[in-house]
């Protein structure tokens, strides 16, 4: 997913790692990821003498199993080999659709002061928002004791509810936020995750089927941590938090601290002088002028063309892989095909439009009737919010 024009979600967990010191990194992937691997190969290019990689490894068929992955741990345990043959004493697992800025220096260190089998980094949040989170609960030593996933049951959240002072003795604020979830960030001694995955095969999810059921044999530490906005999902269109080229003090500032770099391969942006904030242009990005960006409009746009008098509010705007030249555009009007982005005079509300769409002149997405959940064959709607599936073309004139 583009996050803030030229950058990807995957250079977030990525770019910790290397600022961090941790410079061997696999990033195991499946489906339609031939736009990732390019991404990652174009932008990772390590110094051979530092015996670091980047490493992308794509499910594929072997003797023991011809399955896509079928859950973290059934990814894990397909490529334990990989982890074998390079040794480590310990194995960070994280998760590639997370927004967020760690040194994860601190992270090993606690683990390995503690000698804990696994660390899992975990953040206080409100109650209301515990329900759609794992949530732990520790003891006086930060043991974890219980581990839940998504907590519907008032019971349930009272009992996982952490004391103020527990947080307070490690200078963390609570602020009403009572609850300690899970972050997605694993810290494993390799004996340790080894011993799991052996125990359990026939278990495919880390969180719902080995944590759990592995408490009472492991030694594990959850740490405290402050800043993680959270995962993107179809619950908002905009989540709370999420940077914006038009806020003016994003919760979560891309520029990095000194010594520290977010890496990302792009290029320059290109194009007419829009009628628009010099903050709202990114990089990659062709505009025609005198488009409308509403307030609340996030628009990650990679390689996007939007035409004149185009009104986006509360949209995501994933671009395209590439630029078309002016003669594939000439060849467009013959054809009566749209060029890739949004023609002029749009208008799309509450919407996620995938890479590579072509949507014509006029085309009006908002949704009038509020569907919640529909499936059409140009769209997808879900919790009301418009979906443009990849690669469709959207005729002129065309109402959703």
């Amino acid at each position: 997913m583009p996050l803030a024009g030229k950058y990807r979600l995957i250079d977030i967990p990525i770019s910790n790692c290397i600022n961090s010191g941790i410079q061997r990194v696999y990033v195991l992937t499946q489906f339609l990821s031939v736009s990732l691997h390019r991404h990652i190969a174009n932008t990772y290019k390590l110094s051979p003498f530092s015996h670091g990689f980047i490493e992308v490894l794509a499910a594929q068929q072997t003797n023991e199993t011809a399955d896509w992955y079928q859950g973290t741990a059934h990814a894990l345990r397909q490529n334990i080999r990989f982890v074998h043959d390079e040794e480590p004493r310990d194995v960070l697992v994280l998760s590639g659709d997370q927004l967020f800025r760690m040194d994860f220096r601190h992270l090993i260190d606690r683990h390995r002061a503690r000698g804990a089998d696994v660390t899992i980094a975990v953040k206080p949040v409100a109650r209301e928002r515990a329900r759609g989170l794992g949530v732990v609960r520790c003891d006086a030593d930060e043991r974890i004791v219980e581990l839940v996933e998504k907590p519907q049951a008032d019971a349930d959240l009272a009992r996982l509810r952490t004391p103020a002072d527990w947080l307070e003795r490690r200078d963390v604020p609570s602020l009403d936020r009572a609850h300690l979830a899970n972050m997605g960030i694993y810290l494993f001694s390799r004996r340790a995750l080894d011993a799991m995955l052996t125990a359990q095969p026939a278990a495919v999810d880390l969180v719902r089927e080995i944590l759990p059921r592995s408490l009472d044999s492991a030694g594990r530490v959850g740490a405290p941590v402050r800043r993680l906005l959270g995962r993107p999902g179809l619950d908002r269109v905009v989540p709370p938090g999420t940077p914006g080229p038009g806020r003016r003090r994003p919760a979560f500032r891309l520029p990095q601290p000194r010594g520290r770099r977010l890496h990302a391969h792009a290029q320059p942006a290109a194009g007419a002088r829009p009628r628009r904030p010099r903050r709202a242009v990114r990089h990659q990005r062709r505009l025609s002028g005198a488009g409308r960006r509403q307030p609340g409009a996030l628009r990650r746009r990679v390689r996007s063309r939007i035409g004149r008098d185009v009104e986006l509010r509360e949209t995501v705007f994933n671009g395209a892989d590439r630029f078309e030249n002016d003669e594939e555009r000439a060849a467009n009007r013959k054809r009566g095909v749209p060029d890739f982005g949004i023609g002029d005079g749009g208008i799309v509300r509450r919407a996620i439009i995938d890479k590579d769409c072509r949507i014509g002149r006029g085309v009006r997405i908002v949704n009038a009737a509020a569907v919640q959940d529909a499936e059409a064959e140009l769209y997808v709607i879900r919790d009301g919010i418009v979906v443009i599936p990849n690669g469709t073309v959207v005729p002129d004139g065309t109402v959703i």
